[in-house]
């Protein structure tokens, strides 16, 4: 989908809410609707006017190149500069007099400064009315268009190959620290195209890998020991995630049995993922295998959640979730066990909700691997 479509999306959804503009801020927001990628900018969107992007004069030429299709204003102060021009009269009509904000990006000080501005601006007349959007542009991200699918399929592509070949290369091996792994798996994303790694890469080994997030540090790698790796890759914009968990040597009956019931919980949730199903219920699915195994107190956190331009966005997958799937979210699912001092399990794939079967982006097995 173009720029300009998911634009007319949220012209139509201010609209409704009977808003003459909207100040959009976030910068991921920014560039989810022009495709701008610098370090200041913001967009003006009328719904019975032109547009106007805002940016400073470092990113005059990159705005023309990215943003040709918006007319461009150049201004350091940037909100505020699209503020004026909001409020600003037409010919045959007045400015904006409701002008919608993202109360959950734009800081107390900022409101503040844009309603000194807009008082300013209105010069002794009515002062337009500021109200938030309530993450309306999230909402829309929360569907992802074919051209943001592309983005996330590479972009797993790009982790299931690293990954393949440090396996291959016998990288993943007693007696290396977790942070020499995970420093190797981060520069392997990097020759296979990534931009960067999704989030700090997590190599957790023994013990450690019950600590949910654990950070990598010097342990070492040991024989009979989880090895858990939690990882993603950022291609254009959009991040993959992907947790597999190994054993390195024979694994005790013990591993086998967490994995295996791991394996079973992430099945039945990927499973749930269809069309109208309640996250809270998708959640369930998988919870309630663990649950009814017995470790219900050692899954420790929500089934899964969105991915696209942030690693973490909507929808939440969990018990504290809200709302319904629909087609073209793009969302991981991730249950785990995690025993304090013996060792944990995560299993997490990324996934897109269609009509039919949900389609399943990270495509290393998930078979217990055995190095």
């Amino acid at each position: 989908m173009r720029h300009d479509q998911r634009r007319e999306r949220l012209r139509a959804t201010a609209a409704e809410r009977g808003l003459d503009a909207v100040l959009v801020t976030d910068l991921l927001n920014v560039r989810y609707l022009t495709g701008f990628t610098g370090s200041n900018g913001a967009l003006l969107l009328r719904t019975d006017r032109a547009d106007v992007f805002g940016t400073d004069g470092r990113y005059t030429t990159q705005a023309g190149t990215q943003v040709p299709d918006v007319e461009l204003l150049v201004d350091r102060a940037t909100v505020s500069a699209l503020a004026r021009q909001a409020v600003r009269p037409r010919s045959g009509g007045p400015g904006a007099r409701r002008i919608g904000y993202e109360s959950h990006h734009l800081t107390v000080d900022g409101l503040r400064a844009l309603e000194s501005v807009l008082s300013d601006a209105a010069a002794g007349g009515t002062v337009p009315e500021l109200t938030s959007v309530r993450r309306a542009v999230e909402a829309q991200r929360a569907v992802k268009d074919d051209d943001e699918i592309d983005a996330l399929r590479r972009a797993c592509a790009v982790a299931d190959s690293a990954l393949a070949e440090l396996a291959a290369e016998g990288a993943l091996r007693p007696g290396r620290t977790e942070l020499q792994v995970g420093r190797e798996l981060d520069a392997r994303m990097l020759v296979l195209g990534a931009e960067a790694p999704s989030f700090e890469t997590i190599v957790a080994t023994g013990a450690n890998s019950a600590i949910p997030h654990h950070r990598p540090d010097n342990t070492e790698l040991r024989a009979g020991d989880f090895l858990k790796l939690d990882f993603g890759a950022t291609v254009d914009g959009y991040h993959s995630d992907m947790t597999r968990t190994l054993v390195l040597g024979h694994p005790a009956d013990w591993q086998r049995e967490v994995y295996e019931l791991v394996a079973a919980a992430q099945a039945a949730g990927r499973a749930a993922l269809a069309v109208g199903a309640d996250v809270v219920a998708v959640d369930s699915a998988a919870r309630d295998v663990i649950v009814a195994a017995g470790h219900g107190e050692h899954f420790t956190h929500g089934l899964g959640h969105g991915v696209g331009l942030e690693i973490h966005e909507a929808p939440g997958i969990g018990q504290l979730g809200a709302g319904t799937l629909a087609a073209g979210m793009a969302v991981t699912v991730e249950p785990g066990i995690y025993l304090p001092g013996h060792g944990g399990v995560r299993i997490e794939d990324t996934l897109v909700v269609t009509d039919d079967t949900p389609e399943l982006l990270t495509l290393t097995s998930k078979e217990l691997l055995v190095l």
